[in-house]
C-alpha cells in the first residue's frame, strides 16, 4: 500500500532575492527618499512627497521590483 509523502512547508527554505540596486543607486535612493519625505513632513510639497517612501525603502532593501521586471542590476555582484 502506498503511504502518501507529507512534506513540511516553510516558504522561506529555497526562498533567496538577489539584491540589484549597487552601493551609488542605493545612497542615492535613500538621499532622495528623506528628502521628499523631509519635504512633504515640512510642508513644502503636498502629500505626494510621502512617495519618496519608495526609493527610501528599495535602497535599504537593496531590491527594486522594476529593475527586476526590466533585467536590471546596478549591483556588481547580483547573485548575493
Amino acid at each position: 500500500m502506498l503511504r502518501p509523502t507529507i512534506r513540511s512547508f516553510n516558504p522561506l527554505s529555497k526562498a533567496t532575492v538577489k539584491t540589484n540596486v549597487g552601493t551609488l543607486d542605493r545612497s542615492l535612493r535613500i538621499g532622495a527618499g528623506v528628502v521628499l519625505i523631509g519635504l512633504a513632513v515640512a510642508g513644502w510639497i503636498g502629500p505626494w512627497g510621502y512617495l519618496g517612501i519608495i526609493p527610501l525603502l528599495t535602497g535599504l532593501l537593496r531590491v527594486c521590483p522594476a529593475y527586476t521586471l526590466l533585467g536590471i542590476s546596478s549591483c556588481p555582484h547580483a547573485t548575493r
